[in-house]
């Protein structure tokens, strides 16, 4: 559906001001989209995502230094993930031994479980996130142009 419908506006400033908040409602829309489909899994788009990046750390440790870095949500609460994750046993937290201020965060085997029923549902796959009406041609120009934006 087109934005100016989506959002019951008709005119904008300008193409640059309807793609900036194209992009936006695009990026809500999609977190929603998400988010319904992981609720029934009783994880959060963020804590799929500090899972996503510890498997593939896994089997090495990550910090929260570096969940912080690798994260797709810059202002997510990294630690207080951790914590749910840790409360679902689906990571484990140990302290580092060569730094005892560092925590040594690792995915566990019912963390991995769990990244791979969510693989093999395709909740991640783009034909179920609403993208399944592009091209790959329009895949590359998207993210050619998503890139150019933030480089």
């Amino acid at each position: 559906m087109r934005l100016e419908d989506e959002i019951k506006q008709p005119t904008f400033q300008s193409e640059g001001q309807k793609a900036y908040l194209n992009i936006l409602f695009t990026s809500g829309w999609l977190s929603l989209r998400q988010a319904a489909a992981f609720r029934p899994l009783g994880i959060t788009l963020p804590q799929f995502n500090v899972l996503r990046i510890l498997r593939g750390q896994h089997p090495l440790p990550a910090t929260v230094a570096l969940l912080i870095e690798r994260m797709l949500d810059k202002t997510s609460n990294a630690s207080r993930i951790v914590d749910k994750l840790e409360e679902k046993k689906l990571v484990t937290r140990t302290v580092c031994p060569a730094n005892r201020r560092a925590v040594d965060i690792r995915i566990t085997e019912a963390g991995l479980g769990l990244l791979r029923q969510i693989d093999e549902s395709g909740l991640v796959d783009v034909r179920q996130n609403g993208l399944n009406t592009l091209t790959d041609s329009e895949y590359q120009l998207l993210n050619q142009l998503l890139d150019k934006i933030r480089a």
